[in-house]
């Protein structure tokens, strides 16, 4: 798009995330980029697409009504339930021309930290300590009961080297863990020594680890890839720690598994989600579930705001965008 092009950009996302995602900085930088809109009821005179929390699934008969579309910029992480059915068909908007992009990398920053923290929590057995010192006092503190605590030596496994997944290995590598990761499209051992890990299978992934933490995508076939067969193998004492999508883990077995007190679990996603009043897992003192917290919260919201504008920014200049989705990266992405 040339320089003196001034594109239309409707933003289309709820208003109180519209208010978090696009502060006035933020807008106004937006409106340097072109003229803007607001509400998919501008659909029709789009050259661009902002997207974010609180816009409806992107439908066929949306896409009718897009004729001018050019850019879908998504101000959040998967792009999966905005466009259904794109992943095949002539219908679907790669297939009219339209470039797609996400702020999933944004996203991915804070939901890295949360992991991180959660591992940090993990080794130190924190759930259980405190729950002993809330019964027992100050014999959680001492040495025979502290024995097993700690990060060093610990042997940490990462179930996905996705975009949180990538991050939290980095933020883990500090020559005091060994980490270990699963991704089926981790093909070759050296790709997994470059981002700091040692490639294994699932299974030895969790017979070999103390915290087993999870960032696949919601496939079919990882459907409760934490399944009672593998939940068995990890280490007593050990940690399931999941801030991706509830279906990885099967529920059930995993309840048994904490309830048995030989697991702890922290859980920012479950299945079902939410979970229901007086769930198990909701009662336990050895499990800690968040209601979706991890990614980007609060003041955080804002860099994903600023993450779509630049990709804007980039598409009106002619650039390559950082976060740019293709249709077969779909089958693979949370």
């Amino acid at each position: 798009m040339g320089a003196r092009d001034r594109p239309t950009i409707v933003v289309a996302m709820g208003a109180e995330e519209e208010r978090l995602v696009l502060p006035p900085d933020v807008r106004t930088r937006l409106a340097l980029c072109g003229t803007v809109a607001t509400g998919l009821g501008e659909l029709h005179r789009a050259d661009v697409l902002l997207t974010g929390w609180g816009c409806p699934p992107l439908t066929d008969e949306l896409l009718e009504r897009a004729g001018r579309l050019r850019l879908v910029v998504h101000a959040a992480g998967s792009v999966k339930w905005l466009l259904p059915g794109s992943g095949s068909g002539s219908g679907s908007w790669w297939d009219r021309g339209v470039t797609v992009t996400t702020a999933a990398d944004a996203n991915a920053e804070p939901v890295a930290d949360f992991a991180y923290g959660a591992v940090l929590l993990a080794l130190k057995q924190a759930l259980g300590t405190a729950a002993v010192y809330a019964s027992r006092g100050g014999e959680a503190g001492r040495p025979g009961f502290l024995e097993r605590h700690g990060a060093d030596g610990a042997v940490v496994g990462v179930v996905g080297a996705s975009r949180v997944g990538r991050r939290l290995i980095a933020r883990l590598r500090t020559g005091r863990l060994r980490i270990l990761l699963h991704d089926p499209y981790v093909s070759v051992p050296e790709a997994a020594q470059r981002l700091g890990a040692e490639r294994v299978g699932l299974d030895e992934l969790c017979a070999r680890s103390s915290v087993v933490t999870l960032h696949a995508p919601e496939l079919p076939e990882t459907r409760h890839m934490l399944n009672a067969g593998r939940l068995a193998l990890i280490q007593d004492g050990g940690t399931v720690i999941n801030t991706a999508r509830g279906s990885l883990v099967d529920t059930d077995a995993l309840v048994q598994e904490c309830a048995a007190g030989r697991l702890a679990a922290f859980l920012d996603v479950t299945d079902p989600e939410p979970l229901p009043q007086g769930h198990p897992l909701l009662g336990l003192p050895n499990v800690l579930v968040t209601p979706h917290i991890a990614g980007a919260q609060g003041s955080e919201v804002r860099r994903l705001g600023v993450y779509a504008v630049e990709e804007i920014e980039r598409w009106v200049r002619g650039l390559p965008l950082r976060g740019r989705v293709e249709k077969y990266d779909l089958g693979r992405l949370a």
